[in-house]
């Protein structure tokens, strides 16, 4: 038996996909909204053999990057785990990136070959650089040739973070860090062989990778991959998948619940929980879902760095704190201050974690490696918040979205928060735009269910009662949408930035 829960796991992917099909065989590990067919965990085991070995007759050195460049899917899943069983740096195309984005990782990278889904045929076009070949169609599955020796401390993960300021950062990620992102997130949730996860994130980005695919490894369960969010299939989907918990970020939340339509009874009888992640979670909409739905949230935090999860609010009967995303499990976390010395409880700075699943480096740049650590080993995250005396993270914002107005630092969640308190709010972000006066201003952006007659000044009135006219939006834009990456966080430097543009030219 296959066990988890007390200490990370060893071995590699490899040895994981190894072990769940001579344990598990035909019982079904993967499982497609779009009709594809069932994977189980030996005919999974058996496909990224093959195609493993098909790779290595290619000419694939261990460690290679395979760029992979395919939408949520069972060809993408089965190709994920070729080349982590074949031994290759599995390099995840962020189809959303952008073109120049893209560009640059395919070059940063340096694969030869590419898996191309057959939407991305053009895009891959257009930003494939010389050296790079998409995947021969007459790939030799029978390829009888021995597999790259694999061990835990191998590279296995190469994943661009977003680049909002600057150019991208490649994360890799061992195949033992990568187990260890699907561990913390089964032990945190108490994943077993009888739990049906729900992945509507791509996994093309780290919180579907490892907390849903890796998770489902880690656990034995299954897993039901959809190709993307929809709000008019999200219930049906969970009820007829059996589903016993998802993985979603707050923007997600808060489209279900400014939905109209609510779940069967069937939808939420095996549903134990909801998990979100990405962003912070504003406490009324975690509360306004969790009482109109009946289904608890579990707010957790993590970052492409750290394998994805590094806090998240425990399971019941245990404490969880609405506002806070949990405790570290599986990982150490602590708060910095800015002379690197640990803060005392309730002081803010920045969060740092620890653990075994942190990432390897940034490729080819050993400098923001070495910055990004202490010395003694923590890795800073760049985010502001406080722990309390219970262990629990309490985030204010990210070091450099902090809107200094006057001198004085003001969180954007803090307004973020009091402009969802307005049941109308479905996303809200607030940003910086300069002032001759304070230096920047707060200026915020939202969209509103259908049929909303709020108003902009309603808005700032909510603003200031609940922070004072210091700290309430001069501006409120009200938009039909907001920039979104591609795990549905709201990206406040590209809103600052189109608003300034768009304002610029008026």
């Amino acid at each position: 038996m296959i066990t988890f829960n007390e200490t990370p796991p060893k071995g590699t992917v490899r040895d994981w996909l190894d072990q769940q099909a001579e344990a598990r065989g035909e019982r079904i590990a993967y499982r497609f909204t779009d009709g594809a067919a069932d994977l189980s965990w030996a005919n999974l085991r058996d496909i990224a053999r093959a195609r493993a070995q098909g790779l290595t007759a290619l000419g694939m050195a261990k460690g290679e990057s395979l760029a992979v460049m395919m939408p949520n899917g069972r060809a993408a899943l089965e190709t994920l785990f070729a080349g982590l069983y074949g031994g290759f740096r599995v390099t995840m195309i962020n189809l959303a990136a952008g073109n120049d984005a893209i560009t640059y990782a395919f070059e940063h990278c340096e694969a030869r070959f590419a898996c191309v889904g057959a939407e991305q045929q053009a895009q891959f076009a257009a930003t494939c650089p010389d050296g790079l070949r998409p995947m021969p169609d007459d790939l030799d599955l029978d390829a009888q040739v021995p597999l790259h020796p694999l061990s835990s401390g191998d590279d296995a993960l190469l994943m661009y973070t977003s680049g909002t300021t600057g150019r991208p950062k490649g994360v890799v990620h061992s195949h033992s860090s990568l187990l260890a992102g699907g561990w913390t997130t089964a032990r945190a949730h108490a994943l077993s062989e009888h739990d049906c996860g729900y992945c509507v994130l791509p996994i093309c980005h780290i919180n579907g990778l490892c907390v849903s695919v890796m998770g489902c490894l880690i656990s034995g369960g299954q897993l039901l991959l959809a190709p993307k969010f929809s709000n008019s299939r999200f219930w049906s989907d969970i009820e007829a998948g059996s589903v016993t918990w998802f993985s979603v970020v707050p923007t997600i939340i808060s489209h279900v619940l400014h939905s109209t339509q609510d779940p069967s009874d069937a939808a939420k009888a095996k549903l134990r929980f909801g998990r979100s992640a990405s962003s912070a979670l504003a406490p009324e909409v975690q509360t306004a879902f969790e009482t109109r739905f009946g289904v608890p949230i579990v707010e957790t935090m993590g970052m492409t760095e750290t394998a994805a999860q590094m806090l998240s609010n425990p399971l019941a009967p245990a404490t969880r704190k609405i506002g806070s995303p949990g405790i570290a499990i599986g990982n150490e976390v602590t708060i910095l201050r800015s002379d690197l010395s640990e803060a005392s409880h309730n002081e803010q700075g920045e969060i740092a974690i620890r653990g075994p699943n942190v990432m390897k480096e940034y490729l080819k740049n050993p400098d923001e490696t070495r910055a990004s650590f202490t010395p003694d080993g923590w890795l800073r995250s760049g985010d502001l918040g406080h722990k309390d005396e219970e262990g629990y993270v309490f985030v204010t914002g990210r070091l450099k979205e902090l809107i200094i107005k006057g001198g004085e630092n003001i969180a954007p969640r803090e307004v973020d928060e009091a402009l969802y308190a307005h049941a109308d709010v479905v996303e809200a972000a607030a940003f910086a735009q300069p002032c001759t006066t304070y230096g920047e201003r707060v200026v915020a952006a939202v969209t509103l269910c259908a049929g909303s007659s709020v108003t902009a000044p309603d808005l700032i009135d909510i603003c200031t009662r609940r922070l004072g006219a210091f700290k309430a939006p001069d501006t409120v834009y009200i938009l039909e949408d907001l920039p979104k990456g591609p795990s549905g966080k709201i990206q406040r430097k590209k809103l600052a930035d189109i608003m300034s543009s768009a304002f610029a030219r008026v």
